[in-house]
């Protein structure tokens, strides 16, 4: 690995996203954690051994989006890697028949628009270098072929985010740039609830597997434990 790999995580001041963070630096990349709250991504990355800077980025504010960009481009002049990690689960216990619509939106909105604008503004700065690694943190709730009732926000914004990563590899096929979508399991996390089966050590792993992918690995896939699983 180059020694200036920058790597761009949402949500990265909690939960999988901060472990996230920990591991890519770990293995020596440069790591922007960015954080709707600027103090609580600051505290999360002076925990963090190795080159973690705390950024301020809510994904659903284009300004914040575009700030974060204009910033990672000046200090650092390049990002290689974006894991978008940043999402809510709003909706446990809801129906699609009776949704509530509105919780529909901000789910979508955080989930797949949000995602969706840091891939625009991420990927003209991959294609300078002609490499670039897109992990869009999805999950299996997401996947059509498995698909079933309940949760209907956030099985949507899923399945669009699959549907992102699906897109975007197609038409970035072949620049350097790949685009997976990895499901890291039910973890341990304020999200996922202390019920929840894996630490977020595993529920990380794969999502780093996927940023540091050599350049023979796939593209437009969706993986659980490193394996292809069904959209």
């Amino acid at each position: 690995m180059e020694e200036n790999r920058v790597a761009l995580v949402s949500g990265g001041n909690r939960g999988i996203g901060r472990e996230i963070c920990r591991q890519l630096a770990a293995k020596g990349y440069t790591v922007v954690l960015g954080a709707r709250d600027e103090e609580k991504g600051r505290r999360a990355a002076e925990d963090l051994d190795g080159d973690v800077h705390a950024r301020q980025l809510d994904v659903t504010d284009d300004e914040s989006v575009r700030r974060l960009a204009d910033s990672i481009e000046e200090e650092f002049g390049r990002l290689d890697v974006l894991v978008n990690n940043a999402g809510i689960a709003n909706d446990h216990g809801q129906r699609g028949v009776d949704a509530d619509l509105d919780r529909v939106r901000e789910a979508l909105e955080a989930n797949l628009i949000g995602a969706w604008r840091l891939c625009e503004v991420a990927i003209p700065l991959m294609q300078r270098n002609g490499y670039g690694r897109i992990v869009n943190v999805s999950s299996g709730l997401g996947a059509i072929s498995e698909m079933g009732g309940g949760s209907p926000a956030y099985r949507v914004s899923k399945a669009g985010l699959n549907a992102l990563t699906r897109i975007l590899s197609s038409e970035l096929r072949g620049s350097g740039i790949l685009v997976n979508a990895v499901c890291p399991g039910w973890v341990q996390t304020d999200m996922g609830g202390t019920r929840a089966s894996r630490p977020v050590e595993d529920g990380a792993d794969t999502p780093v597997w996927a940023a540091t992918l050599p350049n023979s690995g796939p593209t437009g896939g969706f993986f659980r434990d490193r394996r292809p699983v069904d959209w």
